[in-house]
């Protein structure tokens, strides 16, 4: 049995997230084939429920320059407001055919990440409120010892948005449009244009999970 104290042990130091780490969690984008399943930014089949979306946008560091070697992970409900996750205590069922988790890489020329998706329902939030339709985010990057968690919502669901508690717990009401999504159309598809700003004018609300 160890003879050390819960008081003589120190936290271990952070670590910022390497060059590489990209291509460690997406071996594939590299031409790397290791995996027997390789996560991907595709979250639908044809049979999923709901409004096809596709969400895009560019991570920027603080001179605006777009991050080209970042990891992006979204997780969402699906169309009808459910969670594909044993923690969803609903007491709904779940769309079997929608996954509600994606990973993918920028591209590693211009930047450019995105994810297709559906939009989601609103989701039950703390004591009897409800969440409009969002996305959770997290990216990671060289420089970047912990996940930057955020929050996509969406630009046409500005009633649903006025009554969230998550967006209205941000003080500072000019950031909560850091968390807003534009919508266009372009051939036919609805997307969802989300940019992320790490440091500097703009900056994206990141949540501390």
């Amino acid at each position: 049995m160890s003879n050390w104290t819960f008081q003589q042990l120190h936290e271990t130091p952070s670590q910022t997230g390497g060059p590489y780490v990209h291509i460690g969690l997406l071996p594939e984008q590299a031409d790397i084939n290791v995996f027997e399943y390789n996560f991907d930014n595709q979250l639908v089949t044809d049979k999923t429920q709901g409004q096809r979306i596709r969400l895009e946008g560019q991570v920027f560091d603080g001179l605006g320059i777009p991050l080209r070697d970042v990891l992006v992970e979204i997780w969402q409900a699906d169309a009808n407001g459910v969670y594909p996750a044993k923690a969803d205590t609903q007491g709904k069922v779940a769309d079997d055919a929608f996954r509600g988790w994606g990973r993918t890489g920028a591209d590693f020329n211009t930047g450019f990440w995105h994810f297709d998706t559906i939009k989601p329902g609103s989701v039950p939030g703390r004591k009897g409120t409800t969440q409009a339709p969002h996305i959770a985010l997290v990216i990671f990057a060289r420089g970047i010892n912990i996940g930057l968690h955020t929050r996509v919502y969406f630009d046409d669901e500005a009633e649903a948005n006025a009554k969230d508690p998550v967006l209205n717990s941000i003080e500072w009401v000019r950031r909560r449009d850091t968390l807003i999504a534009t919508r266009q159309e372009r051939d036919g598809e609805v997307v969802y244009r989300f940019d992320i700003r790490i440091q500097g004018e703009g900056e994206t609300v990141f949540f501390d999970i």
